[in-house]
């Protein structure tokens, strides 16, 4: 059974002659606004991306590709993806889960 993944991306762009990445990041994100075929929660240390697999590794690449267009001529982009074919699954569905077990735990 084909059907969402969950991702977490971090795109990291390196020799720009700052330690801040606030400004890559929040360019990045312009890449996923406005998308009716994926979902996305910003974390304090990734971007969680939901979606067919296809259109989250199309917008994953379209991402990456940001802080070139901003003039870095390194960018370092890690990836994981949970792509689970045995039942759904979501960002909701993950975290509900472990809750159900730790109500205490913060999400």
């Amino acid at each position: 059974m084909k059907g969402q993944v969950v991702a977490e991306v971090s795109i990291i762009p390196v020799g720009t002659g700052d330690t801040g990445l606030s400004r890559h990041i929040a360019a990045c994100l312009e890449v996923l606004e406005g998308r009716k075929d994926i979902t996305y929660r910003l974390t304090a240390m990734g971007t969680i991306i939901e979606g067919p697999l296809d259109k989250v590794l199309e917008v994953i690449h379209k991402m990456h590709e940001v802080p070139f267009n901003k003039g870095a001529s390194r960018v370092v982009t890690s990836i994981k993806i949970d792509d689970r074919r045995d039942k759904p699954s979501t960002m909701a569905g993950k975290i509900e889960s472990v809750m159900k077990l730790r109500p205490s735990i913060k999400a």
